[in-house]
C-alpha cells in the first residue's frame, strides 16, 4: 500500500435526469465531442490560409459529414467491441449488443466506422478522401479526451495495481490502489495529440493531404500502446501473449499505417509544385 493515495472523486455516472430518461456522462461525452468537433471543423474548413489550393469540404456541408462520421463511429465502435473484446458474451446475450449507453465501445472499430463514413461522404461530394480524413482527424482528440474523462467518471477501464503517490482505489476494482489510466489516456490521446495536430495544421499540414490523418493514426497508436502498460486488461481477455493486450495488438497496425501515410504525404509532390518546376519558376 503506497504511503499516499489520491481519493477517487465519486461522481454519479448519470449527469442529469430528464424525466424518466437518464443522461449519462458517457453519452454526453460523445454528444459534446461531436458538436465541438463540428464547430471547430467548420472554422478550419473556412480558412483558405490553411488549405492553399487543396480542395476541402465546404463548411456548409459539414452537417452531412457529421452524420456520416457519427453514425459510422458508433456502429463501428460497438461492432469492434463485440467482435474483439467480448464476442462469446454477446453471442449469448444478443439483445445487449445495441445497448451502447451501458458502455463498451472500441476505438479501433469506431475509427474504422468513422473512416468509412468519411469515405462515403467524400465520394458523394467528389472530394479527396484524404482531405476529408485530415479535417476529421484534426478535431478527433476532442472526443478522445471527453470520452476518457467519462471512462474515469463511470468508472471503468481503470489501471493496474501500483504504489505511485497518485494511485486511486476505484469503486468496483477491489481494494488495491491503481493507476488512473483513464487520465493518462485523456492527457496523451486527447491533450498532447490535440496540441501536436493543431501545430501541424498551423504549419501547413492540410496542404499535404494525408499528413494530418497519418500523424493522428500513428501517434494515437503509440500513445495507446504506451498507456496499455498501465491499464488493466479487460477481464474477459486478460493478457494474450507475452504480456500483450488486445489494445496493443490492434494499435500496431495503426502505427504502421500512420507512418506510411506520413511518408507518402511528405514524398508526394504537389501538382502545382511540379508545374512550377517544369516552367522554371
Amino acid at each position: 500500500m503506497p504511503l499516499f493515495l489520491l481519493p477517487y472523486p465519486v461522481i454519479d455516472p448519470v449527469m442529469v435526469h430528464l424525466g424518466p430518461f437518464p443522461i449519462r456522462w458517457y453519452a454526453m461525452g460523445y454528444i459534446v465531442s461531436l458538436i465541438a468537433g463540428w464547430l471547430i471543423a467548420a472554422r478550419l474548413a473556412r480558412s483558405d490560409a490553411l488549405w492553399g489550393d487543396v480542395r476541402r469540404p465546404r463548411a456548409e456541408r459539414l452537417d452531412d459529414l457529421l452524420v456520416y462520421v457519427a453514425f459510422g463511429a458508433v456502429l463501428g465502435g460497438r461492432t469492434g467491441y463485440v467482435l474483439f473484446y467480448n464476442l462469446p458474451y454477446f453471442l449469448q446475450h444478443p439483445l445487449e449488443i445495441p445497448q451502447v449507453w451501458n458502455g463498451g465501445m472500441s476505438f479501433h472499430g469506431g475509427l474504422t466506422g468513422a473512416a468509412l463514413g468519411a469515405y462515403l461522404f467524400s465520394r458523394r461530394e467528389k472530394i479527396s478522401f484524404l482531405s476529408v480524413g485530415d479535417l476529421c482527424c484534426a478535431v478527433a482528440p476532442i472526443g478522445l479526451f471527453l470520452v476518457r474523462i467519462a471512462n474515469f467518471i463511470k468508472p471503468e477501464l481503470w489501471g493496474r495495481p501500483t504504489d505511485v503517490p497518485w494511485a486511486m482505489i476505484f469503486p468496483g476494482a477491489g481494494p488495491l490502489p491503481r493507476h488512473p489510466s483513464q487520465l493518462y489516456e485523456a492527457g496523451l490521446e486527447g491533450i498532447a495529440l490535440g496540441i501536436i495536430l493543431a501545430l501541424a495544421v498551423r504549419a501547413g499540414a492540410f496542404r499535404r493531404p494525408g499528413l494530418t490523418s497519418g500523424l493522428f493514426i500513428g501517434l494515437y497508436g503509440l500513445a495507446r500502446i504506451f498507456c496499455e502498460f498501465f491499464r488493466e486488461p479487460d477481464p474477459q481477455l486478460g493478457f494474450l501473449f507475452g504480456g500483450a493486450t488486445m489494445g496493443m495488438i490492434l494499435s500496431v497496425p495503426l502505427v504502421l499505417l500512420g507512418a506510411l501515410m506520413v511518408f507518402y504525404s511528405l514524398r508526394r509532390a504537389r501538382p502545382a509544385a511540379r508545374d512550377l518546376a517544369a516552367e522554371g519558376r
